[in-house]
Order: structure tokens, then C-alpha cells, then sequence
């Protein structure tokens, strides 16, 4: 791990061999560090199914010991995959089962030599955002960092600003991913860390959303070629959601949709579903751009006559975002792509059915009134209501 990265040819080797002796003498003590050493391997190549099944071994054997410290590195090994595999209920239970186990004073040093503990905390603050607790997401980022310096443990450091970085992401907040994201590149460079593409992809995504779409665009595609040489896979669709996102700004509609056909393709090789929802609202919002051009508005479709191509393809697109996201459990994501499907329908006159979807997602949520998303969300619902209001007074 050290000398050749996580995910080189050799780690893969010398993790099947280290299996096979253990298989050879029965379980020793050795093995839980083997199977750790496998799982790291395969779930940064994003072979997930793999790293499941090595989870899950890990969770065996830890349940035979009763030792806490090993039943942390199994929750949080199945935490990581869960995480990927966008299975957000299981890996919040995973999270908060490895949180409560953690001792800070005995470090945990498992997947990617980083301490388990911390970054369980830190991979919790991204699930809290995507089943619809932003604040408590918040609250959680600031213990882990907090935790994080406190371990002085550099690699640990560095993954704790990643997914930081990632809130702010989430909440849209691009001078605080900049700003998030410069820190990260600092300490990597400093401490002659790989992690540097974690910060570079993000400072890329701050720069397009900030107006500077080209130089972000070109940020993005060295970070994700930086990740890519190393034979890093997991987290790609994520990436080039960003970029697409980029691309949009840049009113390259065609190459985000590129981005993202290569995103959908990665998810139904690998299963690696953690931002599937996503990928369908923006397929969506970019198939509307390149028909209509960037920052036009929708014309408004009459009810009398069938919506066009585009539209028809983006509501699809819109609905299928809204079924993954409720199977998932992913509320955050589910108010984004209801937010997209009702402004679609709010320019074909259908505000009735869109005030009423766009309700009731709403109203599910207790916090995070403050982010951008649901600021929108309300917005809009007023708007809807306003009009509808409106209308049937002229009516009456």
C-alpha cells in the first residue's frame, strides 16, 4: 500500500496470497488483516460485489471474537460498501454501530491505512446528507475534522477534508468547496500524500459554478486522469456527475450528456449506485439545455397538443431520478429531481400536479431550511401556490 498505492497489480497479489496461506492454516490473526488488505484492494477498484463478500467475512469473524476493535473495522468495511452500492439505510446503521465502538484512544488503523473510527464519522456525515438531515451532517463534519487533527494522523486528515469537501458539495455551496478543497491540496502536498485529485476534482466543480466553467472543466479531467492512473475506480460516476455539471455551465450540453452516458455505463458495470438519482436529474436538466439553450426558458407546452421530444425524454429522465432516489431512501436527492420534474411542469401548465408533488417531499423534512435545495424548494412551492391562486381568482 505504501510503496506501490491501493489498487496496484501487487496489492492484489500479495492480498490473494496472504489469503491462501491463512486458508491453509485455519483462521489465525493474521486473517482479519488479510481479508482487510483484500477489501481495500477490490473496493477501490470498485469490484463491489467482491468487496462485499469480503465484508462480510470480516463481520463473521469479528462476531465470533466479540473483540470491539475488529467489530469496528467490520462495520465500517461494510459501511464502504454500502455507501457505494447507494444502500444509504444500511450504511448509516453501519456508521453509528462503528462510531459507538470507537475509543479515541486506541487508534484504528484499517482499510487504506487510515483510522476506521474517524473516518466512519466522516463517511456518516455524507449519508446524513443524503437521507435528508443536512444539519446533523454539519454537526457531524465539524466532530470529525475535529477528531480528525486531533489523531495527527496525516492520511486520516486528508480523507476527513475529502468528504467534508463532499458536504459542501452536496449543499452547493462553491466558495466553501474552494476554499475546502485548497486546504485539502495544501496538506497533500505537504505530507507527500496521493490524495491530491480528492482536492483538485471539487477546486474544478468550485471554479465552474463561480463563473470559470473552462478552467474547472480542465481541473476536473486532471483529477479524474490523476485517480485513473492509479487504478482508482470507485467514486467515478460521482466525478463525472461533476463534470457534466461543469459542462452545463459551459453550455457544452452534449459533452455533459457524454459524461454522463459514461457515468450510467460505470453504474451498471460495477453497481457502484451511490449518486445514480443524480445522474438521471442532470441527463434530464442537460437533454432540456441542449434543445432549448443554455439559460432560455422552458416555452410553455399546451395542454392540447403532446410535449415535445426533449421534454418527453426529460420527464422520463426526472421520474426515473425520483424512483431510485425513493427506493434508496435518498430524500435529498428525491427533492432534486422532484424540483426539476415540477419546474417542467410548471412551464406545460400542469402546476396543479406539480405543487402537489413538490409538497409533499418537502414537508417530510425537520431541518436544513437554511441550504440552498430547500430555499428553492420553498420558493417554488410558493410560486406554484401563488399562481395557482391567481388563476382561479381570474376564473371566478
Amino acid at each position: 500500500m505504501a510503496t506501490k498505492g491501493l489498487t496496484a497489480p501487487e496489492m492484489g497479489t500479495v492480498s490473494a496470497r496472504a489469503l491462501e496461506l491463512c486458508q491453509q492454516v485455519g483462521e489465525t490473526p493474521q486473517l482479519f488483516g488479510a481479508l482487510v488488505g483484500a477489501l481495500t484492494f477490490y473496493l477501490i477498484r470498485a469490484e463491489l460485489q467482491t468487496a462485499r463478500e469480503l465484508a462480510e467475512r470480516l463481520m463473521s469473524l469479528a462476531q465470533r471474537a466479540q473483540d470491539p476493535a475488529l467489530l469496528l473495522d467490520a462495520h465500517w468495511s461494510l459501511a464502504c460498501v454500502s455507501y457505494s452500492l447507494g444502500e444509504w439505510i444500511s450504511a448509516r446503521a453501519h456508521c453509528e454501530r462503528a462510531v459507538a465502538l470507537y475509543d479515541p484512544g486506541q487508534r484504528h488503523a484499517a482499510i487504506g491505512l487510515v483510522d476506521s473510527g474517524v473516518t466512519t464519522l466522516t463517511y456518516l456525515v455524507n449519508v446524513l446528507w443524503v437521507l435528508g438531515y443536512p444539519d446533523q451532517a454539519r454537526t457531524r463534519s465539524r466532530a470529525g475534522l475535529t477528531l480528525a487533527q486531533e489523531t495527527a494522523h496525516p492520511q486520516t486528515t486528508a480523507l476527513a477534508w475529502t468528504f467534508d469537501t463532499r458536504l459542501y458539495q452536496f449543499l452547493r455551496e462553491a466558495r466553501t468547496v474552494q476554499q475546502r478543497a485548497e486546504a485539502l491540496i495544501m496538506l497533500c502536498d505537504e505530507q507527500g500524500l496521493v490524495l491530491s485529485p480528492w482536492g483538485i476534482i471539487p477546486q474544478g466543480w468550485a471554479l465552474a459554478m463561480q463563473g470559470q466553467a473552462e478552467e474547472g472543466i480542465k481541473q476536473i479531467q486532471q483529477g479524474m486522469a490523476a485517480l485513473r492512473a492509479t487504478g482508482e475506480e470507485l467514486v467515478r460516476p460521482y466525478h463525472l456527475a461533476r463534470l457534466a455539471e461543469a459542462y452545463g455551465k459551459a453550455e457544452q450540453a452534449e459533452e455533459g450528456l457524454t459524461a454522463l452516458a459514461e457515468a450510467l455505463a460505470t453504474v451498471n458495470k460495477t453497481g457502484e449506485r451511490m449518486y445514480e438519482a443524480e445522474l438521471y436529474r442532470l441527463k434530464g436538466e442537460l437533454t432540456l439545455q441542449q434543445f432549448m439553450g443554455h439559460g432560455s426558458q422552458l416555452k410553455v407546452t399546451n395542454p392540447q397538443f403532446p410535449p415535445s421530444p426533449s421534454h418527453t425524454e426529460a420527464e422520463a429522465c426526472f421520474q426515473r431520478a425520483i424512483e431510485i432516489a425513493r427506493r434508496q431512501s435518498a430524500k435529498s436527492l428525491e427533492l432534486r429531481a422532484v424540483m426539476s420534474l415540477c419546474r417542467l411542469w410548471q412551464q406545460q401548465g400542469r402546476k396543479d400536479e406539480a405543487r402537489q408533488l413538490l409538497a409533499d417531499i418537502y414537508s417530510w423534512f425537520t431541518e436544513g431550511f437554511d441550504t440552498k435545495d430547500l430555499q428553492e424548494a420553498k420558493a417554488l412551492l410558493e410560486e406554484l401556490s401563488e399562481r395557482g391562486w391567481c388563476e382561479n381568482e381570474r376564473s371566478g
